[in-house]
């Protein structure tokens, strides 16, 4: 409050796996660790208890909403905070979740559209209230489309 951000809104990273899904954009950035990983501040992908654990926590330390990155493969976790919480729930749609669908619909594997529309309500089916996405200039399209 001394800087005069009374009225900012946080959201924490409450829950962030260690996970290979950050792939691409760590390749496109080249911020990829030059030694070591960064395991030691992600989450442990297998430990639910503890991602409950900490998005609670941040709840009570003030937080304003929580957030679960990477999103596709946490969607039980997403369901399970967003249920142990009365704050609002983000999702981070990551580099290599945006990168699987691309070159699948590239390579005509799936229809593209409409596996990216089914991943965003799988989101919001989970609980999730915002969705931060590289799909999410495409998705305006497709609903002013639709």
């Amino acid at each position: 409050m001394r800087a005069g951000y009374e009225n900012l809104p946080i959201m924490a990273y409450s829950t962030k796996f260690s996970s290979g899904y950050y792939g691409p954009f760590r390749d496109v950035a080249e911020s990829s660790p030059s030694f070591g990983d960064r395991a030691s501040y992600q989450m442990d992908p297998a430990n639910r208890r503890e991602a409950i654990a900490e998005s609670v926590s941040d709840e009570m330390q003030g937080a304003d909403i929580l957030m679960v990155k990477p999103a596709l493969a946490y969607l039980d976790l997403v369901r399970e905070i967003k249920d142990a919480t009365t704050l609002p729930m983000a999702v981070y749609n990551v580099s290599g979740e945006y990168a699987m669908l691309k070159m699948a619909g590239l390579n005509n594997l799936i229809d593209y559209d409409r596996v990216v529309m089914e991943t965003m309500i799988a989101f919001k089916r989970a609980g999730a209230n915002i969705i931060i996405s590289y799909h999410a200039k495409e998705v305006a399209k497709m609903l002013q489309n639709s």
